[in-house]
């Protein structure tokens, strides 16, 4: 297939870095990586108050992509709201996520959208713009199965999950498990870390928890390691370089992941391709489409109780958690970039 030249488009938060931010990049640079030419293209998001929803998504309508000085750009590739409102062609949408809290989070304590009139008839709003603009879309693909039923569910959409390796895939590896568990993810109340540091008041005493990312939660997780009188036991790492994530999934004894209703989530394979069993939870969403409890980890109840003594499993026999980190690795390793772009581009 001849070079193609490409769009990738990004809604972006500004001075956030999280999992969708890694994910538009690593796409860039996998694109030019297979000898395309590829630009990120990246507007500010804001949602708040919520009437700015409606207006982000009316700044996306606004772009015509179809070319750029004078020349033809032949794919606009679209990732999460509301960047597949965009005008092209020949547009895909290779969905991390819509706006979930007009989803399947309103009316939880993860979302700001409730029952009251307004709200529904927003949230009306937007699901059906969102099923009008993917409706454009040449072909819709999700990062996960969780994102994919979603847009079945809520659109009537048929959407094929794309599965892609995390950024740090290649540098990943395996290493003597110490005595911490890890927490890696954005400080904010949908990834649960509270929930994790609830469980260390039933886990071993001699197990600490490492907890790697910022946000802001941090102030009320603190006071929570205080009010549970875990001082001592949890570490916050805040934003964390490479290196030191790399050696910190190579020395932990395991990964413990329990968001509510994740999409992908790159925790879950970087902790497998670092050899290490994943301790998720029966609600968790993405993580549970790889973590089978006994296999390459546990999957818990989302309950304190039920995820301290899933990891104890982990502390009170290690042979067993390096063999559930082990078949991990071999889940991990077959997902791969080559076919992700080659279904991307597929006709463009």
């Amino acid at each position: 297939m001849p070079p193609k030249r490409i769009l990738v488009c990004e809604a972006h938060v500004p001075f956030v870095q999280g999992g969708a931010e890694f994910h538009v990049r690593e796409l860039v640079q996998q694109l030019r990586a297979h000898g395309h030419e590829a630009e990120l293209v990246s507007v500010p998001f804001k949602w708040y108050p919520k009437q700015e929803i409606l207006a982000h998504a009316a700044a996306w309508r606004l772009l015509d992509l179809s070319e750029s000085n004078g020349r033809r750009i032949d794919l606009v590739i679209a990732t999460k709201f509301p960047t597949y409102f965009a005008r092209h062609p020949a547009k895909v949408a290779w969905l991390i996520h819509q706006y979930r809290a007009a989803y399947e989070l309103a009316g939880t304590p993860y979302s700001d959208f409730d029952h009251t009139e307004e709200d529904v008839a927003l949230r009306d709003r937007l699901i059906a713009l969102d099923t009008a603009m993917l409706g454009e879309c040449r072909r819709v693909f999700a990062n996960a199965r969780n994102t994919a039923d979603r847009a079945g569910r809520f659109n009537g959409l048929a959407v094929e999950p794309l599965y892609h390796p995390p950024r740090l895939a290649a540098r990943l590896h395996g290493g003597e498990a110490g005595d911490y568990v890890l927490s890696v993810g954005r400080l904010e109340a949908v990834k649960r870390v509270d929930l994790v540091i609830r469980a260390m008041a039933h886990a071993p005493r001699a197990l600490s928890l490492a907890i790697a990312g910022t946000g802001t939660m941090r102030p009320a997780l603190e006071a929570l390691v205080i009010e549970l009188k875990l001082d001592g036991r949890v570490r916050f790492l805040g934003e964390v370089a490479d290196d030191e994530i790399v050696r910190l999934y190579a020395g932990a004894l395991g990964v413990i992941f329990p968001p509510y209703d994740e999409d992908y989530g790159y925790v879950t394979i970087e902790a497998f391709l670092s050899k290490k069993p994943v301790v998720t939870t029966t609600d968790a969403g993405g993580p549970t489409e790889f973590v089978e409890d006994g296999v390459n980890g546990w999957v818990a109840r989302p309950e304190p109780e039920a995820l301290g003594a899933a990891i104890a499993r982990l502390s009170g026999n290690r042979a067993q958690a390096a063999a559930l980190g082990a078949a991990g690795y071999e889940r991990a390793r077959a997902i791969t970039w080559d076919g992700v772009v080659d279904r991307l581009i597929a006709d463009a």
